[in-house]
């Protein structure tokens, strides 16, 4: 397993935090006790209200492909998703894992196992240092939710870009539940009291949020746990054929 601190070359600068990440995200992801506090599995499938691992397993089912294929994940999370998805990896294959903030990355890199088939690497989820059509398979595991929405555009927009025709974009995240939900109200209370970005999710369609020059072939969402979650899967479009 490598890491660069720096993004793929020693010459080129780290990127800064964000200061949204740094005014509003601090106490989950940017103070050393938020790593001790949160990188515990129950308290992270208890947050997800008992899901994690069912969303996991739908997350890694879009993952399979061809022998020699490239994952990228963008951002590290907690709990074992990126171990799970180093546990896909063929002899060929290779995953790429992108985080702005470099405790996040050396949280990850401790939870791992070496292994020369995964890369850490220190990017901006706006602006990623990888050229068109990269990977096979992208990830944004509960990302877009914590993120403004310039920010989440730009997300969108860089993942698309970095994933070669004919691959496949997956994301999981929250999505806005039914009406009758008997979580709906405490649930809007924790987030717009804890995520102040992630009600966006509630009222907007990631579709409607695309590049409108995106190459993309079919967009397929499902929603679960009476609409609180949802996955969406965006496949690239292939070239067209000359005639």
């Amino acid at each position: 397993m490598s890491y660069s601190p720096d993004g793929l070359s020693g010459e080129i600068a780290a990127p800064p935090i964000p200061d949204y990440l740094q005014r509003v995200y601090w106490w989950a992801y940017l103070h050393p006790r938020a790593v001790f506090l949160f990188e515990r599995e129950w308290l992270v499938n208890l947050i997800l209200w008992g899901n994690y691992q069912r969303l996991c397993d739908e997350a890694l089912e879009q993952l399979a492909g061809d022998e020699g294929q490239r994952l990228l994940q963008v951002a590290c999370v907690y709990g074992d998703l990126t171990q799970r998805v180093g546990g896909l990896l063929g002899a060929r294959d290779r995953l790429d894992v992108i985080d702005v903030a470099p405790i996040q990355l050396a949280n990850l890199r401790q939870k791992l196992r070496p292994d020369a088939r995964i890369h850490l690497h220190q990017q901006d989820s706006r602006s990623l240092r990888f050229e068109d059509g990269t990977f096979d398979r992208t990830l944004l595991f509960f990302l877009l939710h914590e993120q403004p929405a310039e920010v989440r555009r730009a997300t969108l927009a860089e993942a698309l870009r970095v994933t070669r025709p004919g691959g496949k974009v997956v994301i999981v995240d929250y999505h806005g539940p039914e009406s009758g939900h008997p979580l709906r109200l405490v649930m809007k209370m924790i987030l717009a009291t804890l995520e102040p970005f992630a009600l966006d999710l509630w009222k907007e369609e990631v579709r409607d949020i695309l590049p409108q020059d995106a190459a993309i072939a079919s967009y397929e969402k499902v929603t679960s746990f009476r609409g609180l979650y949802q996955k969406i899967v965006i496949q690239m479009a292939e070239p067209a054929v000359a005639a």
